[in-house]
């Protein structure tokens, strides 16, 4: 059955980048596990408390088999675990209970032989002190036909109906927060291309998020005076307002490159986006830092498909293809989502700075930012929240989306995603 774990191996290797540090069990799993590449390994039996440090990798591919007391260990677990640590539960389903122990190459004999379902393995960590971020299958045909098994594992193990056939099921878990930070430090980072005419209204709007927060503009490629606009609101708010003001000019082109320069001069715990033309409105970031600080979620994407829309805020075809894309990515990254494309999204800084080690799995060509970011969130396991935002008309200026040219790309990255994230 080395062939069923060569074909689970190609979705752990997704979620589990070669170098992690990976505690697993139970200990016959060890060829598998050492297939991922693992910069430490250890297995959760050979400590009475293991050592887990930051990003740890926990992969567990039986409950039972070394577990007297579910419930108790994962409590103990817990205790131990830092919040950026990610489990992995593999689990074997009963219709093809019989072939386990081949599969997992297992020669010890269990004395404890029960299946438990997927749904009670969500319930015990539930009850423990963690929450479940997506559940996904693997694997329809364990062993090796030629020119066959391959392409029905990759192709179809992911069907809605198919799925339920299939040998594995995978469920990602995340430690919930013991202590909450009641005030972390903030960064907005606004990306501004000839929007003159709301930069000073931006400013005077934009809410007290935080008693330690900078405003970030990054400026480029404007035909107006954006720059010389928002270093007149530097000016003038110096001694006015609480936080810095501070702003850059980019030297590459697009969204993308303007909120990732952003990021990297941003010193905030909470990095968070906000669109220069005003479409969202300012005053609704607090909901966004709330479910931060309170560990609701770990990326915040706003959604403005909840609301009712002002006229004209935003035209029928981007109406219909963000909801399309929407129904796409909830199945891509296994997480619900409504809007993929609305500017307005939050995350740790400590979760993007692991997210863009990573920006080469899926290409560096996504103009906008907005795809990056959820795919990579979605790799690295963070739990995703929509937020609900109200969807304004701009007042100022015009849209910088070419409808057509830009849906064709995102078509493109979507579809090359959909090869990187569920069809491996």
């Amino acid at each position: 059955m080395r062939f069923a774990q060569k074909e689970l191996c190609k979705t752990l290797q997704m979620m589990i980048p070669p170098r992690s540090d990976i505690i697993y069990g139970p200990s016959h799993a060890e060829s598998l596990v050492k297939s991922l590449e693992p910069s430490t390994l250890q297995t959760l039996t050979s400590l009475t408390k293991p050592k887990v440090v930051d990003h740890t990798k926990i992969l567990m591919l039986s409950m039972t088999d070394e577990m007297e007391d579910i419930y108790k260990e994962l409590v103990d677990l817990r205790e131990q675990l830092d919040p950026s640590a990610r489990i992995y539960v593999i689990t074997v389903s009963r219709l093809w209970g019989t072939i386990r122990k081949k599969i997992f190459d297992q020669t010890v004999t269990s004395t404890r032989s029960n299946w438990i379902p997927p749904k009670e393995i969500n319930n015990f960590f539930e009850q423990a002190g963690f929450e479940v971020v997506e559940q996904r299958n693997s694997v329809l045909i364990p062993f090796r036909i030629p020119l066959v098994s391959r392409f029905i594992n990759r192709w179809f193990s992911q069907i809605p109906v198919l799925r339920h056939f299939a040998v594995f099921t995978i469920t990602t878990v995340r430690p919930l927060l013991r202590s909450l930070n009641s005030s972390p430090s903030v960064s907005i980072i606004v990306a501004a291309r000839n929007e003159v005419g709301n930069i000073k209204n931006l400013v005077h709007r934009l809410p007290i998020l935080s008693p330690n927060q900078e405003l970030i503009f990054v400026e480029g490629g404007s035909q107006d005076q954006t720059w010389e606009t928002i270093q007149e609101a530097i000016e003038e708010n110096k001694e006015k307002l609480p936080y810095q003001i501070r702003a850059f000019k980019q030297s590459g082109r697009g969204k993308g490159d303007a909120v990732r320069l952003g990021f990297s001069k941003a010193s905030g715990e909470i990095l968070i986006i906000l669109d220069a033309d005003l479409s969202v409105p300012p005053e609704e970031l607090p909901r966004f830092i709330e479910n931060l600080k309170f560990d609701k979620c770990e990326f915040a994407n706003g959604s403005r498909l909840v609301y009712p829309m002002e006229k004209q805020a935003m035209q029928f075809l981007n109406l219909v293809g963000n909801r399309l894309f929407g129904i796409a990515f909830s199945f891509l990254i296994g997480q619900p989502i409504r809007d993929t494309l609305c500017g307005t999204k939050a995350l740790w800084a400590t979760d993007y700075k692991k997210l863009s080690l990573q920006r080469t799995y899926f290409g560096e060509f996504d103009p906008f930012g907005d795809f990056d970011l959820i795919f990579g969130a979605a790799r690295l396991g963070l739990k995703i929240r929509d937020v609900p935002v109200h969807y304004k008309a701009r007042v100022y200026g015009s849209t910088n989306i070419s409808r057509f040219r830009h849906g064709v790309l995102l078509l493109k990255m979507t579809s090359f995603a959909a090869r990187r994230l569920r069809f491996l």
